[in-house]
């Protein structure tokens, strides 16, 4: 693996803890446990697959002093697309008092979201959760990640544009911390 994309992974994976001893920013699921198989009601249904398409259930603690919203990204590194991945799950404009989202939160009626937040597109060309469907072969890796962020309001980032969401939201990060599912077929 060459070393910008270790250091990618390196960093999607770092949880962040704040000056001065206290706890570390910290993702949990009880729907995806870190390294394990995604389970079929979070997998994407289309193009192959017959998953039930379910986001699962997200919490997160101790945010950094400052923090004003959070943004989730679902993002998977293995995708055969020349080195951009696929973003599966995009969701910003998170209020900081707010410190999870439920199973199924990412239903493109956006109804399910907490007030205030609000679905960017992903690159299944939908606003919503868009599960793990990767072609046949070795499994793909599914790194969610919550970002603590400076900010209130990242709006539409990008209007559709992945990469330049990905960049605003990057850009306000305070602290960041993810689990990683595993899916293939």
């Amino acid at each position: 693996m060459n070393r910008s994309l270790t250091s990618f992974f390196a960093l999607m994976t770092f949880a962040t803890a704040e000056a001065g001893g206290a706890q570390a920013f910290e993702l949990k699921s009880p729907d995806i446990a870190d390294g394990q198989r995604i389970d079929m009601k979070h997998v994407y249904d289309s193009f192959g697959c017959t998953g039930a398409n379910l986001s699962p259930e997200l919490t997160w603690t101790d945010p950094p002093a400052g923090t004003k919203s959070f943004a989730v990204l679902m993002h998977d590194p293995d995708a055969p697309t020349g080195g951009a991945g696929f973003w599966h799950w995009l969701v910003v404009d998170i209020p900081p008092d707010v410190r999870g989202l439920k199973q199924g939160a990412g239903d493109a009626s956006g109804k399910k979201l907490p007030p205030g937040a609000h679905h960017l597109e992903n690159d299944f060309g939908d606003r919503s959760y868009g599960g793990p469907c990767p072609p046949p072969g070795k499994p793909h890796r599914y790194v969610i990640t919550v970002y603590a962020l400076k900010t209130d309001k990242i709006g539409d980032a990008g209007k559709g544009r992945t990469a330049i969401a990905g960049f605003t939201i990057n850009q306000n990060a305070l602290a960041k911390a993810s689990v990683t599912g595993l899916f293939g077929r």
